[in-house]
């Protein structure tokens, strides 16, 4: 036993899978969305079995009615609702804030204007590629719209979406991964400026010849603006505990109190790392995201997929609980919603769930709700005896957790 309550934690976000609108959800535009209760109830109407048994021992039917997934007399885990504190309903403001960073002003969104001339002329002369599309759309619709352009003439596909990001497309054959990372990185240095601040800047690799024949790659890199102040994850990487990413975790921290780095090919695929990650030693955190579920279902408004991609989870998850020890503890959260059966492409403003177990534990049960998703951080810092960084939130629910 190492003499902290807990040797290992592994926090599991689910990215976006929201439980339900907010006090303030309206000033969001988001008014009656429900990510997970909404799925539920459009698996039930298709004939679709939403099996999610352990998902369900958990406490996830306790803490939020479901159709088809009854609530457990005897809970395995902990459960509550966690509200979101900071201006935003994006991936970057979600994650900072379980961290314990607190955004107060919202990343700068070009959703129905495009962006900038002087930015995308700037981008032009500094790649030497001219830019075609420059809107938002979907990542599929852009490709059969303008690849097969791209291709020919040797422009650069670039557009933006409902979220705060300047993407930009690159064939692996026609422009190579090393000249659309290249390209990037000079995006990301030009929308430092304020008035163009936009959170991530996203490298969209794609293969194929023709329309019909687009499919993006698992090659996609992130290339977001780096948190504005030190995290939990400073300061248990300072402290000499070992904090592991999974999936897009170093990309949304740009590396900022990351050990050791795992590229996902899938949501499965981070799954299986985190299998692989549970069955040896370290002594810290293990954080993992799962982003099918935003990136693959949410954004495409696909509330089957969406549930489908829950059921496929919770089968890994059921290969993860055997693994854990008696000293180990997991969390499985969310870092904001996005209800497929809402309009538009955007994420929505809502409530996420907060699911904790341990094979220690003596208890469990409902907790109160919690105003901020900061509870996380703040939790695991105290775990491991860890102060949190100056000007961080959230207060530690770890005595609770028995």
């Amino acid at each position: 036993m190492s003499g902290y309550k807990y040797n290992r934690i592994f926090t599991i976000v689910m990215d976006s899978l929201g439980i339900g609108e907010m006090e303030d959800s309206p000033r969001f535009g988001d008014v009656g969305v429900d990510t997970l209760g909404h799925i539920s109830q459009r698996m039930e109407a298709a004939g679709e079995a939403f099996d999610i048994p352990n998902l369900q021992k958990l406490g996830l039917a306790n803490l939020k009615p479901l159709v088809q997934v009854t609530p457990q007399e005897k809970p395995l885990g902990y459960y509550m609702s966690m509200k979101e504190t900071s201006n935003g309903k994006d991936t970057m403001t979600g994650h900072w804030e379980m961290m314990g960073i607190h955004t107060k002003k919202p990343f700068i969104t070009f959703t129905d204007t495009g962006f900038p001339k002087e930015l995308i002329e700037e981008l032009e002369k500094r790649c030497g590629r001219r830019v075609i599309g420059n809107k938002a759309a979907s990542g599929t619709e852009i490709l059969d719209e303008l690849a097969e352009e791209e291709i020919a003439t040797g422009a650069m596909i670039v557009y933006t979406s409902a979220d705060s990001v300047l993407q930009i497309c690159g064939n692996e054959e026609t422009m190579g991964l090393d000249n659309l990372y290249h390209y990037c990185e000079i995006a990301r240095e030009l929308t430092m400026r304020d008035d163009w601040r936009v959170g991530r800047v996203i490298a969209r690799p794609y293969v194929g010849k023709k329309k019909g024949e687009f499919v993006r790659t698992s090659n996609r890199h992130d290339y977001a603006l780096k948190p504005t102040g030190p995290s939990a994850l400073n300061a248990l990487k300072d402290a000499g505990f070992d904090v592991i990413s999974v999936g897009k975790i170093n990309d949304i921290f740009v590396g900022e109190g990351i050990t050791e780095s795992n590229h996902s090919n899938s949501s499965v695929h981070g799954m299986e790392q985190t299998i692989d990650i549970a069955k040896r030693n370290f002594t810290g955190l293990c954080f993992v995201n799962l982003v099918d579920f935003d990136a693959l279902w949410g954004h495409r408004r696909d509330a089957i997929g969406y549930g489908k991609e829950i059921v496929r989870f919770d089968e890994k998850l059921g290969e993860l609980l055997p693994l854990l020890r008696e000293d180990d503890l997991l969390i499985i959260t969310a870092d904001h919603g996005n209800d497929p059966t809402y309009s538009g492409t955007d994420h929505t403003r809502e409530k996420v769930p907060f699911l904790a177990y341990s094979p220690s534990f003596t208890g469990a049960g409902p907790l109160p709700e919690a105003d901020t998703f900061a509870v996380i951080g703040a939790t695991i810092a105290d775990n491991f005896g860890v102060s949190m960084p100056q000007d961080t939130i959230g207060t530690s629910i770890l005595k609770e957790l028995d």
